[in-house]
């Protein structure tokens, strides 16, 4: 069975994963063009509005599909194979919508208002909460940006870094910190308000493609109801509960789409390239096998783990649906361990996997108009997607911990 559909283990999931690549295969040249020209695939992500792929995650009472975890990230890998920054991309998006779906914590008539827009009009949504002063939201910095209330509105004032897709979005979910009370609150802020912007500055030397550019806001002034949730006060050393979704599961699973694509050009290379030191193809050769094994190896143990962690979500859905409980309140904590390890584990894999691609490649592969140099610059930012490998190995030891019956250790 070809590679990309070995997890297809369905009828539907096969004509489901054919869907989308054949939609993403269309516009491959424009994964390069973006990625020369440090911009958006935008015709690829309009293809996936018209395709209604963007409602994918919009609960079905209000319109939308409602897919699987598991179908969900067979169609992110799919298309990662193709355009890994439009994965990512459009990703975000489904994170969002998944998660504000499960967790119902707004206000029943704000949800339904923003799943009508993206069912009926096609919005995107994405949340903004990293900023330059506080670095990664999983570290505790507390939002600089700023939320006065006065009178029954709102008026924001501050700048958001690494907002994907921010040329295509129309809504920004942000975090901000109220004054006086010095409470962080999320504010849902509609794209054509008044003094929202776009300040062009991502320039990366990979996910050139994800246009993921500063959010600025100037004196946004917007409706109490805006307002969409008061945060907790948390522990600092803890990620953010979105951030140990199962959605997130979206990373790992783009990452492993570029590894499953530097894998093929690997085979298509070795099977093609024959020096005049050799009587055939150097994928003949016992030290290439050796290579082609090692990263089938690796790319296939962590396809495995992600997708039987996927499937288990899935099934514990699908029995509190079965038994009338609905969705878990907490979803965000169901097995937090292994969603993270599972982003890890792919991370490494997918790194080994296109580093070991290159090695067979040689130095063709650094070439500028080879595909192979624009994964690996591509593959090396899931290092620094959350949630990070030092909070994963926390959270795995103290379960170990708590295995034995033993008390939590607090962290240091």
């Amino acid at each position: 069975m070809n590679i990309q559909n070995y997890f297809a283990v369905t009828a539907e999931q096969q004509e489901l994963v054919q869907w989308i690549g054949e939609i993403a295969d269309r516009y491959a040249d424009g994964a390069v063009e973006a990625d020369e020209q440090n911009h958006l695939n935008a015709e690829l992500i309009q293809a996936l509005k018209d395709a209604e792929y963007h409602t994918f995650s919009v609960p079905q009472e209000y319109g939308g599909k409602g897919i699987s975890l598991n179908d969900f990230l067979l169609c992110q890998e799919r298309i990662a194979q193709v355009d890994a920054p439009t994965a990512i991309a459009i990703g975000w998006h489904h994170i969002s919508m998944f998660n504000l779906a499960q967790s119902r914590t707004w206000d029943e008539d704000v949800f339904a208002d923003l799943c009508r827009d993206v069912v009926e009009h096609g919005a995107l949504i994405n949340r903004a909460d990293s900023e330059a002063a506080t670095g990664s939201p999983s570290r505790g910095g507390r939002p600089q940006t700023k939320a006065t209330l006065s009178g029954d509105q709102y008026v924001l004032n501050g700048r958001k870094s690494f907002t994907t897709m921010s040329p295509m979005l129309d809504y920004f979910l942000i975090s901000a910190t109220i004054e006086p009370d010095n409470k962080v609150a999320d504010f849902l802020i509609p794209r054509h308000v008044e003094g929202v912007s776009i300040d062009p500055v991502w320039d990366m030397v990979g996910m050139r493609g994800t246009a993921s550019h500063n959010l600025v806001l100037e004196n946004v002034t917007l409706p109490s109801k805006a307002c969409v949730g008061i945060r907790p006060n948390v522990n600092p050393d803890q990620p953010r509960k979105w951030e140990l979704s199962a959605y997130m599961m979206n990373i790992p699973a783009s990452y492993l789409g570029i590894a499953i694509a530097a894998r093929q050009h690997a085979i298509n290379f070795a099977s093609t390239y024959q020096p005049n030191s050799v009587n055939e193809p150097i994928i003949h050769l016992p030290h290439i096998q050796q290579k082609l094994g090692q990263l089938e190896l690796e790319l296939t143990t962590a396809r495995h783990f992600m997708y039987a962690v996927a499937n288990r979500w899935d099934m514990e859905q699908q029995n509190r649906l079965s038994a009338g409980k609905g969705s878990s309140s907490d979803y965000q904590n169901w097995n937090s361990p292994d969603i993270a390890a599972v982003k890890t584990v792919a991370i490494q894999a997918a790194i080994s996997v296109t580093d070991q691609a290159m090695r067979i490649v040689g130095a063709h592969s650094l070439a500028m108009s080879h595909p192979l140099q624009r994964l690996y610059r591509d593959v090396r930012f899931g290092l620094h997607n959350p949630p990070m490998d030092d909070v994963t190995i926390t959270q795995l030891a103290q379960r170990a911990i708590r295995s034995q019956g033993t008390k939590e250790i607090a962290t240091k």
